[in-house]
């Protein structure tokens, strides 16, 4: 059993989540207007991926567009 007085938490406590590596990409197109999107790898060990918007995931990591 662990008493209320041994138990401390620090609330500021914060983890950083970087990308591991671009996946896929793809143009949608809407009305005239294409979006361009990449399938983005977070967490390799959990496999959380999502789709991003090009431009934005470029501003933010260079280093992951080669091309």
């Amino acid at each position: 059993m662990v008493e209320d007085d041994d138990v401390h938490v620090q609330e500021d406590l914060i983890v950083e989540v970087g990308l591991v590596r671009i996946l896929d990409s793809q143009v949608k197109k809407l009305r005239g207007k294409e979006i361009r999107k990449v399938k983005v790898l977070y967490d390799e060990a959990k496999h959380e991926m999502t789709w991003e918007m090009e431009d934005l995931m470029r501003q933010s990591y260079p280093k992951l567009f080669p091309w």
